[in-house]
């Protein structure tokens, strides 16, 4: 089976890049795929991609190494074994409360007798390599998003639980979990300190932690801080942003 870069990497004790997918479009991710991500994240919880848009955008990026993740709109098992049919190497779950609901999440990204996913990779062996099947259980990453106030008070059991790869942080679900507005790249010393003790906690664990970042600089205070993987930007933000920037630098320039 073709080997997962994340947890090769993992492995070596390096911190992951993962990019982000906000447009459902195979041309959008193929170019976001060459730029040189290590993984890259097909978001179908608040992107506009849905579940018929998903296999042309994992083929765009099956084109390069780069290692396709898709998160699910919810912790909902048939979704998530639909997402690894077509192909995707890793899962992230969303609004995961507590042990129960991570244990449910990666018993749907494990065949049996370890889990419940059902046999039907159809286009995941075309991907994975013929022995696909046989060694999934051991290549599939499974990451439950840490986000609530429930979640907050099951961390250690959450985090504790068998088969679970990592725990991914969404700081801004996570800011209404605190009782703080939403916001990216957030440096409220309430919300730092939560997001460091979900990183300690997964660490305890022997479990990896995910921070999900707007820009290089709060992305590289997260390295330094020791997580495992940092989302860093998604396609839509940097449209807007590349546009945003050259459009204002033509019109200084024409006033002037």
């Amino acid at each position: 089976m073709r080997p997962n870069k994340i947890k090769q990497m993992w492995r070596d004790g390096r911190c992951v890049t993962l990019g982000w997918l906000s447009i459902a479009h195979g041309m959008s991710a193929e170019a976001m795929a060459r730029l040189g991500f290590d993984a890259l994240c097909v978001d179908l919880q608040h992107g506009t991609a849905e579940m018929g848009d998903v296999l042309p955008m994992l083929q765009a990026i099956s084109q390069t190494d780069t290692v396709p993740v898709v998160r699910v709109a919810w912790n909902e098992p048939a979704a998530i074994m639909k997402a690894l049919d077509l192909g995707a190497y890793a899962i992230i779950v969303p609004l995961v409360n507590n042990a129960k609901e991570a244990a449910m999440a990666v018993a749907a990204c494990r065949y049996p007798p370890v889990g419940m996913r059902s046999n039907g990779p159809v286009r995941a062996v075309q991907y994975g390599g013929a022995d696909y099947v046989a060694n999934a259980n051991d290549e599939i990453v499974v990451m439950a998003m840490i986000e609530t106030k429930e979640g907050i008070a099951n961390l250690d059991a959450i985090c504790a639980t068998p088969g679970l790869d990592a725990v991914y942080i969404g700081p801004a679900d996570l800011s209404f979990a605190l009782g703080l507005p939403p916001r990216g790249d957030n440096p409220d010393p309430l919300h730092m300190a939560t997001c460091d003790r979900i990183r300690e906690a997964a660490h305890k664990a022997g479990i990896k932690c995910v921070m999900h970042c707007a820009g290089s600089d709060f992305a590289a205070g997260a390295v330094k801080r020791g997580f495992d993987m940092v989302m860093l930007t998604a396609d839509l933000s940097c449209m807007i942003a590349g546009a945003r920037a050259e459009l204002k630098a033509l019109k200084e320039k024409s006033a002037a």
